[in-house]
Protein backbone atom coordinates (compact mmCIF):
# COMPACT_ATOMS: atom_id res chain seq x y z
CA UNK A 1 0.00 0.00 0.00
CA UNK A 2 1.09 3.79 -0.59
CA UNK A 3 2.40 5.20 2.66
CA UNK A 4 1.24 8.75 1.30
CA UNK A 5 -1.94 10.18 -1.29
CA UNK A 6 -1.05 9.77 -4.81
CA UNK A 7 -2.29 12.99 -6.62
CA UNK A 8 -2.22 14.41 -10.37
CA UNK A 9 -2.27 18.12 -8.99
CA UNK A 10 -0.75 19.73 -6.12
CA UNK A 11 -0.02 23.84 -5.88
CA UNK A 12 4.05 23.73 -5.26
CA UNK A 13 3.57 26.42 -1.96
CA UNK A 14 1.38 24.29 0.09
CA UNK A 15 1.66 21.74 2.89
CA UNK A 16 -0.15 19.24 0.18
CA UNK A 17 3.22 19.28 -1.63
CA UNK A 18 5.67 18.23 0.83
CA UNK A 19 3.11 15.18 2.16
CA UNK A 20 1.33 14.25 -0.83
CA UNK A 21 2.77 12.54 -4.10
CA UNK A 22 2.48 14.48 -7.08
CA UNK A 23 2.38 12.22 -10.16
CA UNK A 24 0.73 13.36 -13.48
CA UNK A 25 -0.25 10.25 -15.18
CA UNK A 26 1.18 11.37 -18.70
CA UNK A 27 4.11 10.94 -17.69
CA UNK A 28 4.70 7.31 -17.90
CA UNK A 29 5.24 7.20 -21.53
CA UNK A 30 5.76 4.41 -24.27
CA UNK A 31 9.41 3.53 -23.49
CA UNK A 32 10.73 5.42 -20.75
CA UNK A 33 9.38 8.08 -18.24
CA UNK A 34 9.46 12.61 -18.59
CA UNK A 35 8.01 15.14 -16.37
CA UNK A 36 7.92 18.74 -16.09
CA UNK A 37 9.47 19.11 -12.84
CA UNK A 38 10.49 22.74 -12.66
CA UNK A 39 13.11 25.09 -12.18
CA UNK A 40 13.63 28.50 -10.57
CA UNK A 41 12.04 31.11 -11.93
CA UNK A 42 9.46 29.06 -13.89
CA UNK A 43 5.91 29.73 -13.97
CA UNK A 44 4.30 26.73 -14.85
CA UNK A 45 3.69 24.21 -12.25
CA UNK A 46 5.27 20.82 -11.69
CA UNK A 47 3.99 17.31 -12.88
CA UNK A 48 6.44 15.81 -10.55
CA UNK A 49 7.45 16.59 -6.59
CA UNK A 50 10.44 14.71 -4.71
CA UNK A 51 7.84 12.46 -3.03
CA UNK A 52 6.56 11.58 -6.36
CA UNK A 53 10.00 9.99 -7.39
CA UNK A 54 10.24 8.50 -3.65
CA UNK A 55 6.79 6.67 -4.92
CA UNK A 56 8.24 6.05 -8.58
CA UNK A 57 11.03 4.08 -7.06
CA UNK A 58 8.65 1.97 -4.94
CA UNK A 59 6.70 1.04 -8.35
CA UNK A 60 9.96 0.17 -9.94
CA UNK A 61 11.04 -1.88 -7.24
CA UNK A 62 8.08 -3.81 -6.67
CA UNK A 63 7.66 -4.63 -10.54
CA UNK A 64 10.95 -6.04 -10.80
CA UNK A 65 10.06 -8.07 -7.81
CA UNK A 66 7.24 -9.41 -9.38
CA UNK A 67 8.95 -10.20 -12.49
CA UNK A 68 11.25 -12.72 -10.79
CA UNK A 69 14.12 -10.60 -11.54
CA UNK A 70 16.83 -10.00 -8.63
CA UNK A 71 17.09 -6.57 -6.29
CA UNK A 72 20.17 -5.42 -7.95
CA UNK A 73 19.69 -2.37 -9.58
CA UNK A 74 22.47 0.43 -11.45
CA UNK A 75 21.35 3.83 -11.21
CA UNK A 76 23.02 6.99 -11.98
CA UNK A 77 22.10 10.97 -12.75
CA UNK A 78 22.54 13.26 -15.49
CA UNK A 79 24.06 17.11 -15.03
CA UNK A 80 21.20 19.19 -13.90
CA UNK A 81 20.90 20.87 -11.29
CA UNK A 82 18.30 19.13 -9.76
CA UNK A 83 18.82 15.25 -10.92
CA UNK A 84 20.82 14.13 -8.03
CA UNK A 85 18.06 15.44 -5.44
CA UNK A 86 16.03 13.30 -8.22
CA UNK A 87 18.23 10.43 -7.94
CA UNK A 88 18.35 9.91 -4.47
CA UNK A 89 14.72 10.05 -3.96
CA UNK A 90 14.05 7.37 -6.44
CA UNK A 91 16.68 5.56 -4.43
CA UNK A 92 14.94 5.57 -1.00
CA UNK A 93 11.53 4.42 -2.66
CA UNK A 94 13.80 1.48 -4.36
CA UNK A 95 15.37 0.62 -0.87
CA UNK A 96 12.23 0.46 0.41
CA UNK A 97 10.74 -2.12 -2.05
CA UNK A 98 13.57 -4.23 -1.28
CA UNK A 99 16.25 -3.01 -3.72
CA UNK A 100 19.84 -3.51 -3.76
CA UNK A 101 21.11 0.06 -4.99
CA UNK A 102 24.75 0.12 -7.00
CA UNK A 103 25.05 4.06 -7.44
CA UNK A 104 27.62 4.85 -9.87
CA UNK A 105 27.27 8.50 -9.39
CA UNK A 106 27.09 11.04 -12.70
CA UNK A 107 26.69 9.42 -15.70
CA UNK A 108 25.92 9.00 -19.09
CA UNK A 109 22.67 7.08 -19.73
CA UNK A 110 25.10 4.54 -21.63
CA UNK A 111 27.42 4.25 -18.57
CA UNK A 112 24.23 3.32 -16.76
CA UNK A 113 23.71 0.40 -18.71
CA UNK A 114 27.25 -0.09 -19.23
CA UNK A 115 27.10 -0.72 -15.34
CA UNK A 116 24.34 -3.53 -15.36
CA UNK A 117 27.06 -5.74 -17.31
CA UNK A 118 29.82 -4.48 -15.37
CA UNK A 119 28.65 -4.81 -12.32
CA UNK A 120 26.40 -7.28 -12.74
CA UNK A 121 23.07 -5.83 -12.01
CA UNK A 122 19.96 -7.38 -13.92
CA UNK A 123 18.59 -3.87 -13.83
CA UNK A 124 19.05 0.03 -14.23
CA UNK A 125 17.17 3.17 -13.22
CA UNK A 126 18.87 6.07 -14.89
CA UNK A 127 17.19 9.47 -13.95
CA UNK A 128 17.74 11.77 -17.45
CA UNK A 129 15.48 14.05 -19.28
CA UNK A 130 17.97 13.55 -21.98
CA UNK A 131 17.47 16.03 -24.45
CA UNK A 132 14.88 17.91 -23.21
CA UNK A 133 15.03 21.47 -21.86
CA UNK A 134 15.73 22.64 -18.41
CA UNK A 135 12.93 21.91 -16.00
CA UNK A 136 12.63 18.28 -17.19
CA UNK A 137 13.52 15.28 -15.44
CA UNK A 138 12.72 11.49 -16.09
CA UNK A 139 13.96 7.82 -15.63
CA UNK A 140 15.12 5.44 -18.31
CA UNK A 141 14.69 1.83 -16.89
CA UNK A 142 15.65 -1.73 -17.37
CA UNK A 143 15.44 -5.03 -16.20
CA UNK A 144 16.73 -7.17 -19.13
CA UNK A 145 20.07 -6.04 -20.45
CA UNK A 146 20.35 -4.69 -23.10
CA UNK A 147 16.80 -4.25 -23.00
CA UNK A 148 14.68 -1.01 -21.63
CA UNK A 149 11.15 -0.74 -21.20
CA UNK A 150 8.87 -0.91 -23.54
CA UNK A 151 5.02 -0.25 -23.38
CA UNK A 152 4.08 -3.14 -21.71
CA UNK A 153 6.65 -2.48 -18.41
CA UNK A 154 5.98 1.05 -18.66
CA UNK A 155 1.85 0.76 -18.65
CA UNK A 156 2.49 -1.98 -15.68
CA UNK A 157 4.73 0.29 -13.48
CA UNK A 158 2.14 3.37 -14.01
CA UNK A 159 -0.55 0.60 -13.10
CA UNK A 160 1.23 -0.24 -9.64
CA UNK A 161 2.28 3.47 -8.86
CA UNK A 162 -0.69 5.59 -9.76
CA UNK A 163 -3.06 2.76 -7.81
CA UNK A 164 -0.60 2.55 -4.78
CA UNK A 165 -0.15 -1.17 -5.16
CA UNK A 166 3.40 -1.25 -3.74
CA UNK A 167 5.08 -4.40 -1.95
CA UNK A 168 7.21 -2.52 1.12
CA UNK A 169 9.67 -5.26 1.88
CA UNK A 170 12.01 -3.31 3.46
CA UNK A 171 15.76 -5.44 3.30
CA UNK A 172 17.37 -2.82 0.64
CA UNK A 173 21.08 -1.85 0.40
CA UNK A 174 22.94 1.24 -1.01
CA UNK A 175 26.64 0.73 -2.42
CA UNK A 176 28.01 4.17 -4.23
CA UNK A 177 30.27 2.89 -6.79
CA UNK A 178 34.03 4.98 -7.10
CA UNK A 179 36.01 5.52 -9.88
CA UNK A 180 33.09 4.11 -12.20
CA UNK A 181 33.86 6.87 -15.05
CA UNK A 182 37.05 5.43 -15.28
CA UNK A 183 35.92 1.74 -15.62
CA UNK A 184 33.36 3.37 -18.58
CA UNK A 185 36.11 4.75 -20.25
CA UNK A 186 38.52 2.52 -20.01
CA UNK A 187 35.79 -0.32 -21.65
CA UNK A 188 35.00 2.10 -24.33
CA UNK A 189 38.66 2.77 -25.55
CA UNK A 190 40.41 -0.89 -24.74
CA UNK A 191 41.95 -2.07 -27.90
CA UNK A 192 41.06 0.47 -30.38
CA UNK A 193 43.51 3.31 -31.97
CA UNK A 194 42.67 5.08 -35.31
CA UNK A 195 46.26 5.03 -37.59
CA UNK A 196 44.89 8.41 -39.09
CA UNK A 197 45.01 11.55 -37.19
CA UNK A 198 42.16 13.15 -37.17
CA UNK A 199 40.78 16.39 -35.82
CA UNK A 200 37.93 16.24 -34.03
CA UNK A 201 35.15 19.20 -33.04
CA UNK A 202 33.80 17.56 -29.70
CA UNK A 203 30.46 19.21 -29.31
CA UNK A 204 28.42 18.51 -25.49
CA UNK A 205 26.34 21.60 -25.47
CA UNK A 206 27.52 22.09 -21.89
CA UNK A 207 25.75 18.96 -20.80
CA UNK A 208 26.97 15.62 -19.16
CA UNK A 209 29.34 14.09 -22.19
CA UNK A 210 31.54 16.60 -21.77
CA UNK A 211 33.13 14.87 -18.95
CA UNK A 212 33.36 11.50 -20.98
CA UNK A 213 33.42 12.00 -24.85
CA UNK A 214 36.37 13.91 -25.30
CA UNK A 215 38.64 12.31 -22.99
CA UNK A 216 37.20 9.22 -25.09
CA UNK A 217 38.32 10.43 -28.04
CA UNK A 218 41.67 11.69 -27.13
CA UNK A 219 42.04 8.11 -26.04
CA UNK A 220 41.91 6.50 -29.37
CA UNK A 221 44.09 8.91 -31.27
CA UNK A 222 41.76 11.95 -32.25
CA UNK A 223 43.21 15.54 -31.48
CA UNK A 224 39.91 17.01 -30.05
CA UNK A 225 38.30 20.29 -30.45
CA UNK A 226 36.36 21.15 -27.69
CA UNK A 227 33.04 23.07 -27.87
CA UNK A 228 30.86 23.49 -25.03
CA UNK A 229 32.32 20.95 -23.03
CA UNK A 230 32.22 22.74 -19.93
CA UNK A 231 29.64 21.55 -17.53
CA UNK A 232 27.02 23.98 -17.09
CA UNK A 233 23.34 22.94 -15.97
CA UNK A 234 22.29 26.06 -17.08
CA UNK A 235 22.92 25.27 -21.14
CA UNK A 236 23.60 28.36 -21.84
CA UNK A 237 24.31 28.52 -25.50
CA UNK A 238 21.58 25.63 -26.71
CA UNK A 239 19.93 22.57 -25.47
CA UNK A 240 21.84 19.40 -25.69
CA UNK A 241 20.40 18.01 -28.73
CA UNK A 242 22.84 16.92 -31.75
CA UNK A 243 18.78 16.96 -33.42
CA UNK A 244 18.49 20.72 -32.82
CA UNK A 245 20.08 23.00 -35.74
CA UNK A 246 21.17 25.24 -32.92
CA UNK A 247 23.44 22.78 -32.33
CA UNK A 248 24.36 21.55 -35.19
CA UNK A 249 24.91 25.24 -36.56
CA UNK A 250 27.13 25.79 -33.80
CA UNK A 251 29.56 22.42 -34.70
CA UNK A 252 29.59 23.45 -38.38
CA UNK A 253 30.57 27.12 -37.72
CA UNK A 254 33.28 25.00 -35.24
CA UNK A 255 34.64 22.86 -37.77
CA UNK A 256 34.83 25.19 -40.57
CA UNK A 257 36.38 27.70 -38.08
CA UNK A 258 39.39 25.54 -37.27
CA UNK A 259 39.52 23.29 -40.30
CA UNK A 260 38.77 20.20 -38.13
CA UNK A 261 37.94 16.72 -40.26
CA UNK A 262 34.49 16.22 -38.48
CA UNK A 263 32.27 17.13 -36.07
CA UNK A 264 30.97 14.81 -33.26
CA UNK A 265 27.73 16.53 -31.03
CA UNK A 266 26.71 14.42 -28.14
CA UNK A 267 23.47 14.84 -26.20
CA UNK A 268 22.61 15.95 -22.66
CA UNK A 269 22.89 12.16 -21.39
CA UNK A 270 25.38 11.12 -24.04
CA UNK A 271 23.43 8.17 -26.17
CA UNK A 272 23.14 10.15 -28.98
CA UNK A 273 25.88 11.36 -31.41
CA UNK A 274 25.69 14.50 -34.51
CA UNK A 275 27.75 14.69 -37.29
CA UNK A 276 29.42 17.50 -39.54
CA UNK A 277 31.99 16.98 -42.20
CA UNK A 278 34.48 18.28 -42.73
CA UNK A 279 32.89 21.39 -45.25
CA UNK A 280 30.38 22.39 -42.86
CA UNK A 281 27.59 19.80 -43.76
CA UNK A 282 25.12 19.09 -41.28
CA UNK A 283 24.17 15.42 -41.78
CA UNK A 284 21.20 13.79 -40.38
CA UNK A 285 21.67 11.30 -38.64
CA UNK A 286 19.83 8.42 -40.76
CA UNK A 287 22.23 9.41 -43.92
CA UNK A 288 25.21 8.77 -40.99
CA UNK A 289 23.41 5.22 -40.55
CA UNK A 290 23.49 4.24 -44.76
CA UNK A 291 27.22 5.34 -44.16
CA UNK A 292 28.04 3.06 -41.54
CA UNK A 293 25.52 0.48 -42.61
CA UNK A 294 28.29 0.47 -46.05
CA UNK A 295 30.96 0.57 -43.97
CA UNK A 296 29.87 -2.66 -41.55
CA UNK A 297 28.47 -4.67 -44.59
CA UNK A 298 31.50 -4.41 -46.32
CA UNK A 299 33.50 -5.87 -43.07
CA UNK A 300 30.34 -8.22 -42.99
CA UNK A 301 28.85 -9.03 -45.67
CA UNK A 302 24.29 -9.89 -45.51
CA UNK A 303 24.12 -8.11 -42.32
CA UNK A 304 20.91 -7.01 -41.17
CA UNK A 305 20.06 -3.55 -40.03
CA UNK A 306 17.28 -1.83 -38.41
CA UNK A 307 15.95 1.27 -38.73
CA UNK A 308 12.64 3.69 -37.06
CA UNK A 309 10.12 5.20 -40.16
CA UNK A 310 11.71 8.79 -39.74
CA UNK A 311 14.41 7.48 -41.74
CA UNK A 312 15.36 7.67 -45.24
CA UNK A 313 14.82 5.36 -47.85
CA UNK A 314 17.93 4.74 -48.57
CA UNK A 315 18.51 1.79 -46.40
CA UNK A 316 16.29 0.00 -48.95
CA UNK A 317 17.55 1.29 -52.21
CA UNK A 318 21.46 2.16 -52.07
CA UNK A 319 23.34 0.27 -54.78
CA UNK A 320 25.91 -0.64 -52.32
CA UNK A 321 23.91 -1.93 -49.56
CA UNK A 322 21.94 -3.80 -51.97
CA UNK A 323 25.82 -5.09 -53.43
CA UNK A 324 26.95 -6.69 -50.24
CA UNK A 325 23.51 -8.30 -50.15
CA UNK A 326 22.81 -6.05 -46.67
CA UNK A 327 18.70 -6.17 -45.65
CA UNK A 328 17.03 -3.51 -43.62
CA UNK A 329 13.75 -3.79 -41.42
CA UNK A 330 11.76 -0.31 -41.00
CA UNK A 331 10.77 -0.08 -37.36
CA UNK A 332 8.82 1.92 -34.47
CA UNK A 333 10.96 5.08 -33.32
CA UNK A 334 11.86 5.16 -30.10
CA UNK A 335 15.34 3.95 -28.56
CA UNK A 336 13.49 0.62 -26.39
CA UNK A 337 11.26 -0.06 -29.79
CA UNK A 338 14.83 0.21 -31.81
CA UNK A 339 16.68 -1.64 -29.31
CA UNK A 340 14.71 -4.53 -28.77
CA UNK A 341 14.10 -5.15 -32.55
CA UNK A 342 17.91 -5.44 -33.29
CA UNK A 343 18.08 -8.04 -30.27
CA UNK A 344 14.86 -10.08 -31.62
CA UNK A 345 16.06 -9.99 -35.50
CA UNK A 346 20.16 -10.33 -34.64
CA UNK A 347 21.01 -7.38 -36.29
CA UNK A 348 24.06 -6.20 -36.12
CA UNK A 349 22.94 -2.64 -35.96
CA UNK A 350 19.87 -0.62 -35.85
CA UNK A 351 19.80 3.39 -36.62
CA UNK A 352 17.36 5.95 -35.75
CA UNK A 353 17.11 9.19 -37.39
CA UNK A 354 17.06 10.87 -34.20
CA UNK A 355 20.95 9.59 -33.27
CA UNK A 356 20.27 6.51 -31.16
CA UNK A 357 22.69 3.41 -32.44
CA UNK A 358 22.87 0.34 -31.42
CA UNK A 359 25.73 -1.93 -32.44
CA UNK A 360 25.68 -5.77 -31.72
CA UNK A 361 29.34 -7.65 -30.88
CA UNK A 362 31.09 -7.68 -32.19
CA UNK A 363 30.70 -3.68 -32.27
CA UNK A 364 28.71 -2.66 -28.99
CA UNK A 365 26.56 -4.47 -26.45
CA UNK A 366 23.27 -3.61 -28.04
CA UNK A 367 22.30 -0.41 -26.16
CA UNK A 368 22.90 2.84 -27.39
CA UNK A 369 25.68 4.77 -26.76
CA UNK A 370 26.92 8.15 -28.63
CA UNK A 371 30.73 7.55 -27.74
CA UNK A 372 30.39 4.49 -29.31
CA UNK A 373 28.81 5.69 -32.68
CA UNK A 374 31.51 8.58 -32.66
CA UNK A 375 34.48 5.68 -31.99
CA UNK A 376 32.21 3.82 -35.34
CA UNK A 377 32.33 7.10 -37.12
CA UNK A 378 36.29 7.72 -36.59
CA UNK A 379 37.17 4.13 -37.55
CA UNK A 380 34.84 3.94 -40.89
CA UNK A 381 37.05 7.05 -41.77
CA UNK A 382 40.47 5.33 -40.24
CA UNK A 383 39.15 2.76 -43.02
CA UNK A 384 38.92 5.45 -45.92
CA UNK A 385 42.30 7.38 -45.85
CA UNK A 386 42.02 8.49 -48.66
CA UNK A 387 38.26 10.27 -48.61
CA UNK A 388 37.12 13.14 -45.91
CA UNK A 389 33.31 12.64 -44.08
CA UNK A 390 32.37 14.86 -47.08
CA UNK A 391 33.51 12.80 -49.93
CA UNK A 392 31.60 10.19 -47.90
CA UNK A 393 28.67 11.78 -47.90
CA UNK A 394 28.74 12.99 -51.10
CA UNK A 395 29.38 9.15 -52.40
CA UNK A 396 25.16 8.59 -51.22
CA UNK A 397 22.48 8.77 -53.83
CA UNK A 398 21.12 12.47 -53.58
CA UNK A 399 17.71 13.07 -51.43
CA UNK A 400 16.48 15.59 -50.21
CA UNK A 401 15.29 15.48 -46.51
CA UNK A 402 14.16 17.73 -43.52
CA UNK A 403 14.96 17.38 -39.88
CA UNK A 404 12.58 16.41 -37.22
CA UNK A 405 9.96 19.06 -37.31
CA UNK A 406 7.53 18.88 -33.79
CA UNK A 407 4.60 20.76 -33.88
CA UNK A 408 3.31 21.61 -30.59
CA UNK A 409 0.08 19.15 -29.12
CA UNK A 410 -0.96 18.45 -25.64
CA UNK A 411 -0.31 14.80 -24.50
CA UNK A 412 -3.44 13.48 -23.87
CA UNK A 413 -4.68 14.62 -27.16
CA UNK A 414 -1.74 13.83 -29.69
CA UNK A 415 -2.21 10.11 -30.38
CA UNK A 416 -5.70 11.44 -31.16
CA UNK A 417 -4.69 13.19 -33.63
CA UNK A 418 -2.47 11.30 -35.08
CA UNK A 419 -5.42 8.35 -35.15
CA UNK A 420 -7.32 11.15 -37.32
CA UNK A 421 -4.92 12.04 -39.51
CA UNK A 422 -4.07 8.17 -40.19
CA UNK A 423 -7.50 7.62 -40.90
CA UNK A 424 -7.97 10.79 -43.05
CA UNK A 425 -4.97 9.31 -45.57
CA UNK A 426 -6.22 6.20 -45.26
CA UNK A 427 -9.76 7.20 -46.60
CA UNK A 428 -7.64 8.80 -49.40
CA UNK A 429 -5.42 5.94 -50.50
CA UNK A 430 -8.79 3.84 -50.64
CA UNK A 431 -10.49 6.17 -52.79
CA UNK A 432 -8.02 6.78 -55.10
CA UNK A 433 -6.66 9.83 -54.77
CA UNK A 434 -3.80 11.79 -55.28
CA UNK A 435 -1.61 13.60 -52.47
CA UNK A 436 0.64 16.37 -53.14
CA UNK A 437 0.27 15.94 -56.45
CA UNK A 438 0.49 12.21 -57.23
CA UNK A 439 -0.97 8.94 -56.97
CA UNK A 440 -0.50 7.62 -53.08
CA UNK A 441 1.76 4.49 -53.49
CA UNK A 442 1.16 3.13 -49.65
CA UNK A 443 1.00 3.58 -46.07
CA UNK A 444 3.31 2.55 -43.46
CA UNK A 445 1.42 2.39 -40.33
CA UNK A 446 3.89 0.53 -37.88
CA UNK A 447 4.64 4.36 -36.15
CA UNK A 448 2.27 6.74 -36.75
CA UNK A 449 1.62 7.04 -40.60
CA UNK A 450 3.81 6.78 -43.28
CA UNK A 451 2.77 8.45 -46.76
CA UNK A 452 4.17 7.45 -49.70
CA UNK A 453 4.06 8.52 -53.48
CA UNK A 454 4.35 6.88 -56.66
CA UNK A 455 8.04 8.97 -57.37
CA UNK A 456 9.49 7.94 -53.88
CA UNK A 457 8.78 10.92 -51.98
CA UNK A 458 6.90 10.55 -48.56
CA UNK A 459 5.97 12.07 -45.44
CA UNK A 460 5.44 10.84 -41.62
CA UNK A 461 3.54 12.37 -39.04
CA UNK A 462 3.51 10.22 -35.47
CA UNK A 463 3.15 11.10 -31.95
CA UNK A 464 6.43 12.03 -30.00
CA UNK A 465 6.88 9.60 -27.54
CA UNK A 466 8.98 11.82 -24.68
CA UNK A 467 7.19 15.48 -25.36
CA UNK A 468 3.67 17.01 -26.21
CA UNK A 469 4.68 17.25 -29.80
CA UNK A 470 4.28 15.34 -33.17
CA UNK A 471 6.88 14.45 -35.35
CA UNK A 472 6.72 15.32 -38.66
CA UNK A 473 9.52 14.36 -41.67
CA UNK A 474 9.68 14.23 -45.01
CA UNK A 475 11.98 12.96 -48.22
CA UNK A 476 12.21 13.20 -51.81
CA UNK A 477 14.91 11.43 -53.77
CA UNK A 478 13.77 13.66 -57.00
CA UNK A 479 13.79 17.14 -55.50
CA UNK A 480 13.31 19.80 -53.21
CA UNK A 481 9.92 20.63 -54.67
CA UNK A 482 8.84 17.59 -54.58
CA UNK A 483 10.11 17.47 -50.66
CA UNK A 484 8.18 21.14 -50.34
CA UNK A 485 5.35 19.82 -52.30
CA UNK A 486 5.07 16.40 -49.58
CA UNK A 487 5.68 19.15 -46.39
CA UNK A 488 2.97 21.62 -47.17
CA UNK A 489 0.17 18.23 -48.51
CA UNK A 490 0.83 16.58 -44.58
CA UNK A 491 0.70 19.86 -43.10
CA UNK A 492 -2.60 20.49 -44.57
CA UNK A 493 -4.22 17.28 -43.34
CA UNK A 494 -2.38 18.39 -39.82
CA UNK A 495 -3.69 22.11 -40.02
CA UNK A 496 -7.45 20.31 -39.91
CA UNK A 497 -7.16 19.59 -36.62
CA UNK A 498 -6.98 22.75 -34.52
CA UNK A 499 -4.79 20.81 -31.63
CA UNK A 500 -1.86 20.95 -33.17
CA UNK A 501 0.38 24.30 -32.75
CA UNK A 502 3.33 25.71 -33.84
CA UNK A 503 6.41 24.02 -35.28
CA UNK A 504 9.41 23.60 -33.17
CA UNK A 505 12.06 24.16 -36.32
CA UNK A 506 11.21 23.91 -40.37
CA UNK A 507 13.78 23.41 -43.26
Amino acid sequence: MAPFKIVAEADPNSFAFETDALIKATGFREYDARWWFGHPGSDRNPDLNLVGVQAIGMGLGTLIRRMGIGPDIATGHDFRSYSLSIKLALVSGLMAAGARVKDIGLALSPMAYFAQFALDTPSVAMVTASHNENGWTGVKMGAERPLTFGPAEMSALKAIVLGGDFDIVGGGAYEFVADFRKTYLDDLTDGVRIARKLRVVAACGNGTAGAFAPEALERIGCEVIPLDIELDNRFPRYNPNPEDMHMLHAIRDKVLATGADIGLGFDGDGDRCGVVDNLGNEIFADKVGVLLARDIAALHPGSKFVVDVKSTGLFHTDPVLQASQATTDYWKTGHSHLKRRVAELGAIAGFEKSGHFFFNPPIGRGYDDGIVTAIAVCQMLDRNPGKSMADLFASLPVTFGTPTMSPHCDDDVKYDVVERVLAELRAMHERGEAFAGQPIAGLVTVNGVRIMAEDGTWGLVRASSNKPELVVVVESPVSAERRREMFEAVDAVLRRNPEVGAYNQTF
